[in-house]
Formats: structure tokens, C-alpha cells, sequence
């Protein structure tokens, strides 16, 4: 059963949402985005500093006691066209303190200024770099929405290349398919609060030529999901990209992967944005929190038994 706060949330989220069309200006989209996050207050104990790598702005999370942990490369959602380290401040605070690792969020390349493969690319220097200058650290990637198809389709464009992957990967709500072929597109048009079904292709039209969106660095769901490192799934049952999420996991499990996919009960798209103030939230950053330690080896023998 779903709480009594996701209810309220929901609403007045159903409210807000009725006023972000794709066709209201993009600038003007990022301003009322970064004007309603980047004041969250971000989890405690978890230093936030600001850098530049390689000429792309980017922010540290870093717990206390974790300068030499692990790192997480995490890309933000936000369609392509908004979204910043700032506005995902809170979300990632809350990831890296749960993991209990360092994370990293390039404030990368955003359409329609910059199309396709400008977030790749910037995605893929991050990780480059990242790999070159912490050669002794466990890497893992992850993202929300438009930041999940990013992390996949750098996972896909590494492992092409012939390149070390992550040990691991996390998807929360990821938008994989930019032909919207998927059937919950249909059947839970009504049912997400967060996004809708008819936003789906203008949206893409920004950053993606027609011609592209079968290509599967553009839309993962078309790839060869082999020789890929364990990935969680995070999704919620009432979102019109559900279908994204049990389309891959079923890809990866077809190719003899290692795939966890967790469907939320009553949730939407990107649901674990209001954590610490909503419980299905909070339980589902702790599951990745946890999924991401046991795949660097980091659980207590307590969590291992359990």
C-alpha cells in the first residue's frame, strides 16, 4: 500500500506538471527546475564541492569518512534539455551516503544547444578520466530518466570500445527507448504524474534527429545487452517508461547477464527524487545504497546474512 505522503506528493505534483509542456521555453523550463531544487538541503554529512574537469563544471559528493571510497559517476535526468548538479543535489547526497561512496556529477552538454552525442561524449570523458587519475578505485555509474539512458549507453559504448567498465551500474526510471514504442506508454498515460505520454516525442525531437532513435546509443533497448557489468533497476508501476525498464532487464537476462529489476507498487517516474520526504524513497535509495556496496565488497556480515 502505497503511503499517505506519496498521495499528497503525488497531487500536488500532477498540479505543477500540467504547466511543463515541451513547448514552453527551454530556458525558462531550467529556471523554474533550479529555482525548486537547488534550495533542497542535501543529506547530512556529505561535503559537496564544486570542480571543473576537462572544461566541464562538476560537483563531489563526498560522505564523512569516504575521501577514499569508491566513486560513483552519476548523470543527471532532466529530458537532455535541463537538469545540473544542482538540481539533483539532494537526490545524489542521499545516494552517496547510502552507498557510502564518492559520486561525481558533470554538469554535462544539454540539448537543444547541443544534440546528440554531445552528452555522450561528455559522459564518456568523465568516465575516461575517472578511470586515468583513480586507476585503484571501484567505479560505478547510474543515473535517473535521461541520466539512466546515459549511463547505459556509455556502459554499451565503452564495452565497443573494448574499454574497463564499472563494476556495477544503477537505473532509476530510465528513458531507453526514443522511438516510444513501448506499451506503457498506453497503459499508464493516466497513471504518472511526472510525465507524459504526449511530451515524449517533441521532447526528443530536440536532441535527436528521426533517423537516429533506433541507433543504440540513442535508444539502449535496440542494443546487444552481452558483457555487461551487474545493473539494478529502480521503477515505479505507474510510469509511462516502465516498459523501458522491463524491456532491458529482459535484454540483459536474454543475454545471460546479471540484472535486478525492482518495480515500485503506485510509484512514478524518477519517484525517489522526494527522498526524505516520502518513505518509498528513502527504502528505495537504501536498496541501491546497498546494492552498490555488495558489489565492491563493502556489506557487514549482518547485511550479508540478511
Amino acid at each position: 500500500m502505497v503511503s499517505i505522503r506519496s498521495q499528497v506528493i503525488r497531487y500536488f505534483s500532477a498540479r505543477y506538471m500540467k504547466r511543463v509542456t515541451p513547448e514552453r521555453d527551454v530556458h525558462e523550463l531550467r529556471k523554474g527546475l533550479e529555482s525548486r531544487t537547488s534550495i533542497l538541503p542535501p543529506a547530512r554529512r556529505v561535503s559537496i564541492r564544486a570542480t571543473v574537469i576537462d572544461d566541464i563544471g562538476c560537483e563531489w559528493h563526498v560522505p564523512e569518512g569516504c575521501e577514499d571510497a569508491p566513486i560513483i559517476l552519476y548523470l543527471h535526468g532532466g529530458a537532455f534539455v535541463m537538469g545540473s548538479p544542482a538540481t539533483h543535489r539532494r537526490l545524489v547526497s542521499h545516494i552517496a551516503r547510502a552507498a557510502g561512496m564518492r559520486a561525481l556529477v558533470p554538469d554535462y552538454r544539454l540539448a537543444p544547444e547541443h544534440r546528440f552525442p554531445a552528452a555522450l561524449e561528455d559522459s564518456l570523458k568523465m568516465y575516461r578520466h575517472l578511470r586515468s587519475r583513480q586507476d585503484d578505485a571501484k567505479l560505478i555509474i547510474g543515473g535517473d530518466s535521461a541520466g539512466g539512458n546515459l549511463s547505459a549507453a556509455t556502459l554499451l559504448a565503452l564495452r565497443d570500445a573494448g574499454e574497463e567498465l564499472p563494476v556495477a551500474c544503477f537505473l532509476m526510471s530510465p528513458w531507453l527507448d526514443m522511438t516510444a514504442a513501448g506499451e506503457s506508454l498506453q497503459t499508464r498515460a493516466t497513471s504518472d504524474p511526472w510525465f507524459r505520454p504526449e511530451h515524449v516525442a517533441p521532447t526528443a525531437a530536440k536532441v535527436f534527429s528521426a533517423f537516429e532513435r533506433r541507433n543504440p546509443l540513442v535508444s539502449p533497448i535496440f542494443a546487444d545487452a552481452s558483457n555487461l557489468p551487474p545493473i539494478l533497476i529502480h521503477v515505479g508501476d505507474h510510469e509511462i517508461l516502465l516498459s523501458d525498464s522491463t524491456r532491458l532487464a529482459d535484454n540483459i537476462r536474454q543475454a545471460g547477464g546479471d540484472v535486478e529489476l525492482r518495480v515500485w507498487d503506485g510509484m512514478w517516474h524518477v519517484f525517489q527524487f522526494f527522498v526524505g520526504q516520502m518513505p518509498e524513497s528513502d527504502r528505495s535509495i537504501k536498496e541501491i545504497g546497498h546494492f552498490l556496496r555488495s558489489k565492491v565488497g563493502d556489506l557487514t556480515a549482518q547485511e550479508r546474512a540478511a
